[in-house]
C-alpha cells in the first residue's frame, strides 16, 4: 500500500494525480501546465482510471506534491488499499444521458473510501446509466444508476487481466445513501474474509456469495419503493 509513484525503465518517475473523479477547473488546469514546466515534466498521461501521470525527475517529487496540494488535488494510491474512484460525468450539467447525479455520489465515495486499508487492490467504478462507460461490471464495486437516487450494485468484477471476471448482481433500487452502506458491509465482509493479498473475486469464488449477502433489513431501509399506479390508487379509493 502507498502512493501511485512508479520508477519508469529510463529513470525517471511517473506519478499519478487524482482529481474530483477526472474533472478539473480550469484554474487547476492552467496550474498543471506551469507545475509541468516548473517539473521538467516529460509529459503527460491520461490513465483509464481518470488520473493524470507526470513523468518527473524523482527529486522532483517534493515539488510536485507541495504544488499539486496547492491545487486541490492529491497524490494517487497504489497497492493494498481503495483506489480513487472512477465514475462518469453523470449529472444533469455534465450528461444528457445521466439517470441520476452520480458525479456527487462518486465525489462522496472517493472522499470516504479512498486509501483505506483491504487486503489487495479495491476498485470502485460509478455509471449514471446503463451504458456503463466506467466499466462498473468490471470493479470490485460496481454502481449503476437506473433512476433518480436509484442505483444497481455488482461486486467480484476484475478487468485488465488475462482472466477478465464480470462482477455479479448484489442489490437492485438502492438509494444513494444505501450505496455507502452497502460498500461499509462488503469491505467489512472482504477484510474479514479475504486471505492475504487476495482481490474480492477469488474471494467470492472461495468464500461463497452467501456472506456478502446484506441483510434483509438493510436491504429493506435502503431500497427505493415502487410507487403505486393511478389506477391502484383510484381501486383503493373507490373500493368499498
Amino acid at each position: 500500500m502507498g502512493d501511485a509513484i512508479f520508477l519508469q525503465k529510463s529513470g525517471i518517475i511517473g506519478v499519478g494525480i487524482v482529481a474530483n473523479c477526472g474533472v478539473l477547473s480550469p484554474q487547476q488546469l492552467m496550474g498543471l501546465a506551469r507545475l509541468a514546466q516548473e517539473l521538467e515534466c516529460t509529459a503527460c498521461k491520461l490513465t483509464t482510471r481518470q488520473t493524470l501521470i507526470f513523468l518527473i525527475p524523482e527529486e522532483k517529487l517534493p515539488v510536485l506534491r507541495e504544488g499539486v496540494e496547492g491545487l486541490g488535488l492529491r497524490i494517487g494510491v497504489f497497492g493494498e488499499t481503495v483506489r480513487n474512484v472512477k465514475a462518469c460525468a453523470g449529472s444533469s450539467e455534465l450528461c444528457q444521458r445521466s439517470l441520476s447525479d452520480v458525479f456527487r455520489l462518486a465525489g462522496i465515495l472517493q472522499d470516504r473510501f479512498m486509501n483505506r486499508p483491504v487486503p489487495n487492490d479495491f476498485k470502485i467504478s460509478v455509471a449514471g446509466c446503463h451504458r456503463g462507460c466506467t466499466e462498473p461490471f468490471c470493479a470490485d464495486f460496481g454502481v449503476v444508476a437506473t433512476g433518480e437516487d436509484s442505483f444497481s450494485i455488482y461486486i467480484g468484477g476484475r478487468g485488465a487481466s488475462r482472466k477478465p471476471i464480470h462482477g455479479r448482481l448484489l442489490a437492485e433500487k438502492i438509494s444513494g445513501e444505501g450505496v455507502l452502506a452497502l460498500l461499509e458491509h462488503v469491505l467489512a465482509r472482504y477484510q474479514e474474509l479475504a486471505q492475504p493479498k487476495e482481490r474480492l473475486c477469488h474471494t467470492l469464488q472461495r468464500a461463497g456469495w452467501e456472506p456478502f449477502q446484506p441483510p434483509a433489513d438493510m436491504l429493506a431501509s435502503f431500497q427505493q419503493q415502487e410507487e403505486e399506479s393511478d389506477f391502484l390508487q383510484f381501486l383503493n379509493q373507490t373500493t368499498p
